[in-house]
């Protein structure tokens, strides 16, 4: 059985465990695939270095709306120059965020925008983080009539509307620990959507599932939220594992 993290910062200082030891007890839980997105110009080179030194780490670069502000330009230009030099699997994560302010919503738009052409230019999958943004993201997309766009949604906790316009739009949905939180609502909601259009994550450090819940979470805990989702679907969790995995491999191409 392989089960894939499809969004994990293993470079996190956040983390209760080095490198080594993350991939070994993520490896003991049948994980052994790990997508990494960087946040901001100052992770470029840890993200790149996962990938480069650690079999089964995939790097993907881009501007996490949060750290986007008046200087989002420079930003984006040091990413622009290090996807010159490398090689990655995704543009990410990038999107809108009002939960942490409104501030910036016109540069987190407009760096949006640039990250998707950038995406459709170098023939990359997006991977979307969205927070109380869901109706701002969607009149983005109107913008980009005629870029193609595909990818994940990053943590996806939204309602079977949302889901249906994202699947309609390409888009796999992201799901994590809060599947596996009782009062999140998303357990009904993917009751009434195909595995074919799902993906697994943790976002470890944060988010961590049921019944790590308050921990740091960690890409071993992902067989948590395989397994809450097996459950739901009725299906073994191999069967879960097997159909995820071959979903990230269809988006990233690897």
């Amino acid at each position: 059985m392989i089960l894939t993290d499809t969004h994990t910062h293993l470079y996190s200082d956040e983390m209760e465990y080095p490198v080594e030891v993350l991939l070994k007890r993520a490896g003991d839980q049948c994980v052994s695939r790990f997508f990494i997105p960087n946040i901001d110009k100052d992770t470029i080179q840890a993200v790149l270095d996962l990938g480069n030194n650690y079999p089964g780490c995939y790097p993907m670069l881009g501007l996490h709306p949060v750290h986007v502000d008046g200087n989002y330009q420079e930003q984006l230009t040091a990413i622009e120059n290090a996807l010159s030099r490398n090689k990655v699997v995704a543009i990410g994560e990038v999107g809108l965020d009002l939960y942490h302010s409104q501030q910036f919503l016109k540069e987190q738009q407009y760096a949006f925008l640039i990250q998707a052409r950038m995406a459709a230019s170098l023939d990359l999958p997006l991977v979307i983080h969205c927070r109380n943004a869901f109706e701002e993201l969607m009149e983005l997309f109107e913008s980009l009539k005629g870029v193609p766009a595909r990818g994940i949604f990053h943590c996806f906790g939204g309602s079977l509307t949302e889901a249906e316009k994202l699947i309609g739009r390409g888009f796999y949905l992201g799901i994590g620990g809060i599947l596996t939180y009782k009062n999140a609502g998303l357990a009904e909601t993917l009751k009434n959507i195909s595995l074919e259009h799902l993906v697994l994550e943790t976002d470890a450090p944060y988010l961590s599932p049921v019944p790590r819940r308050g921990k740091v979470n960690e890409s071993a805990n992902l067989l948590y939220i395989a397994q809450k989702l097996a459950d739901l679907k009725n299906v073994s969790v191999e069967e879960v594992a097997a159909i995820t995995t071959a979903n990230s491999m269809t988006i990233f191409g690897i």
